[in-house]
């Protein structure tokens, strides 16, 4: 029992100077909207021990949104316009899986599209807590997987097959072919490959 108290005192320390150095690092407001109030340590995952560089200091109403992608409410995170530049590593993945929830939404989209962020900072922010770890992406970058749908970007004449797989054509339960650039998948009927460059997820 008391190894167990010693090691919550241990944590309680270690979190509560990470949340000194958060606020002075995000000048106590929040690093996604930019209020100052109901302030609170964020680890974004996935995380395995306290660590500072996988901390943001974020808003309750922030960490409602984030933790409950389905109570979005997407007029909100229009404040991403302003708050997506930051440097911070650990904020950029926020901001990159909040943008991805709304893909949806042009303006969200055309902001993700702007942004750049290291290659380790990516595969942060696309590991989502799962074994599943992606192998294929779309013309925007995001990960394609065993069975998702899509749709075509651009009018593709299709070889052998005397059709063009038209722009906005759907395609539904993709297959994943050994080559990282091609898929599988079904159009007017007939099974074809299809490169990845060519293509968009489907929301």
């Amino acid at each position: 029992m008391a190894k167990g108290k010693d090691e919550f005192e241990a944590r309680k320390a270690i979190v509560s100077q990470f949340g000194k150095d958060l606020a002075r690092r995000c000048k106590s407001q929040c690093e996604l909207c930019g209020e100052s109030t109901s302030l609170e340590i964020f680890e974004v995952p996935p995380v395995a021990d306290p660590e500072f560089a996988k901390c943001a200091m974020i808003c309750e109403v922030c960490k409602s949104q984030l933790e409950n992608p389905e109570c979005i409410n997407v007029n909100y995170w229009h404040c991403l316009n302003e708050t997506a530049w930051t440097e911070e590593p650990a904020v950029q993945v926020l901001v990159w899986r909040m943008l991805n929830h709304l893909k949806g939404e042009a303006w969200a989209q055309d902001l993700k599209d702007q942004l750049y962020l290291e290659e380790d900072v990516i595969e942060w922010a696309e590991d989502d807590g799962t074994n599943k770890k992606a192998t294929h992406f779309d013309s925007n970058k995001d990960p394609l997987f065993e069975g998702d749908s899509v749709h075509v970007i651009k009018d593709l004449d299709v070889r052998g097959a005397g059709f063009t797989a038209k722009r906005g054509a759907a395609v539904k339960n993709i297959h994943l072919c050994s080559n990282p650039e091609h898929i599988e998948g079904r159009v007017n009927g007939t099974k074809i490959v299809l490169k990845t460059c060519f293509l968009k997820k489907s929301n």
